[in-house]
């Protein structure tokens, strides 16, 4: 009988623990997870008679996933003009290197909306010791245009929207960046990712920028397979049920189903494989009830929190 009221006792315990964090995870989401649906300007670059007017989620980069939305327009007549073979390259400088970010160089013209549609993670924040420098190009009437103009890239205070980089097994260089949902629910969630690699260069570079030493492109035809979990010691490391795996659509993005049972910290541990089914980066997690101990993580992962 004594050993019974002493395991209901720890069982007490760790209730009130879970259900003292979920109320102060609660309380936290209120002030700091953004959402952000509307578009508008980030900055402007202007060449000639033409501006490019490029916009992104709340008028704002941030540190990981950015969709971007450009626009080529009379500087004196502020009307959208007719251009064409637009490319963007996002460089990132610092006293000794220079480095890009996932992007999409040759960005795509959407006819329905009129404007070129394109996407950059970037990899870092704006700091004292680095600068980010947008390099863009276009062509109107056959003449081509040339302009760059340093960025701010800020935090990224939202962490369902974290991204990891790392180096695989196979010694190439990933990015993996969390693009939706921006704030779940205690549910199914469509979890959607971009998966990059950077593209090694095969010869010697031009003119700076040389966008061949800058190359990312997307991971094609991988599998991402999720094990989320809880690793604070209240939380015993649980994880849930009917969570799926991402795999590419249609898109090019990562998609799957993640199932968050309550608010709080969550971590993704993850696997990414490749075609073959080989391991490119991460292991299986213990699978243990762990009340107390911090759970143990995948050597792939990203933390979120809701």
């Amino acid at each position: 009988m004594k050993s019974f009221k002493i395991l209901v006792m720890a069982l007490l315990g760790v209730i009130t623990s879970c259900t003292i964090d979920k109320t102060d995870y609660e309380a936290e989401i209120g002030s700091q997870v953004p959402e952000y649906y509307e578009f508008k300007e980030a900055v402007s670059l202007t060449s000639g008679n033409y501006k490019i007017c490029i916009e992104a989620l709340n008028g704002t980069f941030y540190k990981g996933y950015n969709e971007l939305h450009l626009k080529v327009i009379n500087a004196q007549t502020n009307q959208s003009v007719n251009a064409s073979d637009l490319t963007f390259l996002p460089i990132l400088s610092t006293n000794e290197t220079s480095s890009s970010c996932p992007h999409e160089y040759n960005v795509s013209y959407d006819a329905t909306n009129k404007y070129f549609s394109g996407y950059a993670v970037f990899t870092s924040e704006t700091a004292v010791s680095n600068s980010w420098k947008l390099y863009v190009s276009f062509k109107v009437d056959n003449q081509k245009y040339e302009v760059n103009k340093e960025i701010s890239v800020e935090k990224q205070s939202n962490k369902n929207l974290n991204m990891t980089t790392f180096t695989g097994k196979d010694n190439e260089q990933y990015v993996i960046a969390l693009i939706s949902p921006q704030k779940p629910k205690v549910a199914e969630n469509p979890l959607i990712a971009g998966i990059y690699k950077y593209n090694k260069p095969t010869s010697q570079a031009g003119t700076f920028p040389d966008p061949t030493q800058f190359s990312y492109s997307e991971v094609n035809g991988y599998t991402l397979k999720l094990d989320p979990r809880m690793p604070e010691p209240s939380m015993g490391n649980h994880s849930s049920p009917n969570n799926q795996d991402l795999t590419q659509q249609n898109d090019g993005l990562y998609h799957g189903v993640v199932n968050y049972t309550m608010t709080g910290n969550w971590t993704l541990n993850l696997i990414l494989m490749n075609q073959n089914g080989l391991i490119v980066k991460g292991t299986v997690v213990p699978t243990d009830f762990t009340p107390g101990v911090e759970g143990v993580k995948s050597e792939l992962f990203i933390d979120t929190l809701f």
